[in-house]
């Protein structure tokens, strides 16, 4: 049971990212706008939106071809991302709400995952 979870959530998680990534690259002001921080549409949106969609699909090709334990490492590191997300939500002056009930839920979600795949 422990194992389908993990494995569960993970896929879920890394399809989110691919997700994240693909609407940064295609709606990039509505995905900045969801991220917390107001910004015009440039050249960091769509890098945002490569770094991310790169993120899911190695996160993918992971669990895939490597296994638990090499998604666990990764999903331990990768839990950065959303931390300093939280960081630069709330640095400059951004939502409160989507920096904690975003950026940083989702650091724990990836968290747990993380935890989930080592116990699997």
């Amino acid at each position: 049971m422990i194992t389908a979870l993990a494995y569960g959530l993970a896929i879920v998680l890394n399809l989110f990212i691919v997700f994240i990534g693909a609407r940064f690259l295609l709606s990039p002001a509505q995905a900045a706008a969801g991220y917390g921080v107001p910004s015009e549409p440039s050249a960091y949106l769509t890098v945002k939106g490569v770094r991310d969609l790169t993120y899911g699909l190695v996160g993918l090709a992971l669990l895939a071809f490597a296994g638990a334990q090499a998604e666990a490492w990764f999903m331990l590191v990768v839990a950065i991302a959303p931390l300093g997300d939280t960081l630069i939500v709330l640095r400059h002056h951004g939502s409160r709400a989507i920096a904690f009930g975003v950026h940083l839920a989702t650091a724990v979600v990836v968290l747990i995952s993380a935890a989930l795949l080592f116990a699997a």
